[in-house]
């Protein structure tokens, strides 16, 4: 098994449906664009994924745009440094859990839901940010968002957070819940 695999199924359009569920992804350490432009995949088994070596998910489902439900429960990615534009562009994206993601090495986490118009509620509460400086446009035109936890965002060494909420036309103040002060006023911008 190679130990990149990046770029494995980038634009691969017509596809609509993956089972990866028993790929041995143990060494994999590169996933960046994996699915990338998978633009009609809207089913997608990952559910038994051995992610505790990758290091880079960048764009890893950028713009599968016909997706809507995506666990990622079983990941392992206490060693990511880079989720930027992750999910950009999953416009169908209804449901994700993200719940046991460990983002304790990461920095950069531009883009990574950035147009996900679809997606009504996340919880981030989990995710650890102490070492994230870049969250350039991070939710951006998530229009249908309503509610967004993230009471454990710490943004001290982000250094980006430029249009971090643009767009985010269904988003009530009320609705997210943060005590970090630097998010209270990028949230101030919007509301």
């Amino acid at each position: 098994m190679l130990p990149i695999w990046k770029i494995c199924f980038l634009r691969c359009s017509s596809l609509i449906n993956i089972n990866l569920s028993n790929f041995n992804t143990q060494n994999v350490i590169n996933m960046k664009s994996m699915l990338s432009r998978c633009s009609s995949l809207k089913n997608i088994k990952i559910s038994n994924f051995n992610t505790q070596n990758v290091t880079n998910m960048e764009g890893m489902f950028y713009n599968c745009s016909s997706l809507t439900n995506i666990n990622l429960f079983n990941f392992n990615t206490q060693n990511i440094t880079n989720m930027e534009y992750m999910f950009y562009n999953c416009s169908s994206l209804k449901n994700i859990n993200l719940s046991n993601f460990n983002t304790q090495n990461v920095t950069n986490m531009r883009w990574m839901f950035l147009g996900c118009s679809s997606l009504k509620n996340i919880n981030l509460s989990n995710f650890n940010t102490q070492n994230v400086t870049n969250m350039e446009a991070m939710f951006s035109r998530c229009s249908s968002l309503t509610n967004i936890n993230l009471s454990n965002f710490n943004t001290q060494n982000v250094t980006n957070m430029r249009d971090m909420f643009y767009g985010c036309s269904s988003l009530k103040r009320n609705n997210v819940i943060t005590k970090d002060n630097r998010l209270i006023q990028q949230l101030n911008y919007i509301f």
